[in-house]
């Protein structure tokens, strides 16, 4: 349990670094010494979209092994979460949910099944992949800097490095030379990971390049069912504590190494816990024999899986359904609103057929 505590934190550690550079231009907010030749004066230019994200839209399982606390959201409203603030008029996201409910309900029986769900759920996807896709575009022309349609590594490197605060033409230099580049440990193990993951998103013959869909491989792997398979591979690694490649439930369920305060956060720990346990044995262990192979966990993250699609469909409803029809009903989503899209609905059924 030590060791596999130990490769929990140091991937936890990494997955951190990854966050806060991703979200973060404050030069102060940096380790001191990757100072070396860091622009003392950043341009305001926002390129951290280069980083590869932990969290992948639409995907059940964060890269990082942690269950997607936002899919059922994602799945459901797509593009639309935004419009769904914890802050927002109630009034006004009940309309939004009625309209949405009433796409959802394809034949407009005013009541929506689980392949009507599944349908919208796979709509609802694909609409996260166009946004990748679009957002992919983006990130390539901005770390292809002579237009040519394909990408080093070392031009990935100067422009990741650059966009975290680095003198572009320094570092550039420096890469030119073999020369040192004086990262801090935790930025080089980035790059070292960021490297291994860069190779595997170029398709054979292997060239070292890559053009702007294996750069979307590279950052979206739910595009590649070859990334996809380096991902669990990745997620396999850190969570398989006795080297089998497949995950028992007490090695899912474990949690890194911490110190539990208070009862507040035991709590915490016991819902994780929970909710693993159920997620384990309801959804991923496909054949319920108590170990997850690769090809489970694999199939499981296929984002694009009708038959997951399907069994997320049937979960969703069974969560609102209360009157075990097997279907949902305008009431039942409204009353369960929170679940659905984050937000929570009073006076849920005032004025619901009006409005409908």
């Amino acid at each position: 349990m030590a060791v596999l505590r130990q490769v929990w934190c140091r991937h936890l550690a990494v997955s951190l670094l990854l966050y806060v550079l991703l979200h973060s231009m404050d030069v102060h907010a940096r380790p001191a010494n990757m100072s070396a030749f860091k622009d003392k004066n950043p341009t305001g230019k926002d390129e951290n979209e280069i980083l590869p994200p932990d969290h992948l839209n639409g995907v059940k399982m964060e890269m990082d092994g942690h269950l997607n606390k936002d899919f059922h959201q994602e799945v459901f409203l797509g593009k639309e979460m935004e419009e769904f603030e914890e802050d927002s008029e109630p009034r006004r996201n009940r309309k939004k949910l009625i309209e949405i409910f009433s796409k959802v309900d394809f034949n407009n029986d005013r009541s929506v099944s689980a392949k009507e769900m599944q349908r919208w759920i796979m709509e609802k996807t694909e609409e996260h992949f166009q946004e990748a896709v679009k957002e992919n575009k983006l990130s390539f022309h901005a770390v292809d800097p002579d237009g040519d349609g394909h990408v080093t590594w070392d031009e990935y490197r100067v422009k990741f490095l650059a966009s975290k605060g680095f003198n572009e033409k320094e570092v550039a230099e420096k890469i030119k030379n073999n020369e040192d580049l004086k990262v801090d440990e935790e930025t080089q193990e980035v790059l070292e990971s960021l490297k291994d993951r860069w190779f595997q998103a170029d398709n054979p013959p292997a060239d070292q390049l890559l053009n702007e869909q294996e750069f979307l491989s590279f950052l979206h792997p739910e595009h590649s069912r070859g990334m996809l398979k380096y991902m669990v591979k990745e997620i396999v690694r850190d969570l398989d504590q006795d080297g089998d490649k497949k995950l028992t439930l007490s090695e899912f369920i474990s949690l890194p190494m911490g110190t539990v305060e208070n009862q507040q956060a035991q709590d915490i720990d016991d819902d994780w816990v929970r909710e693993r346990k159920k997620e384990f044995e309801d959804v991923i262990d496909a054949n319920h024999d108590g170990i997850v192979t690769m090809d489970e966990l694999e199939e499981y993250m296929d984002p694009m899986n009708e038959y997951n699609a399907l069994n997320e469909a049937k979960q969703m409803i069974a969560v609102a359904d209360e009157n075990q029809n097997h279907n949902l009903e305008l009431e039942e989503i409204l009353k369960y609103s929170e679940y659905f899209t984050g937000s929570k609905l009073m006076d849920y059924a005032r004025n619901v057929h009006e409005e409908f």
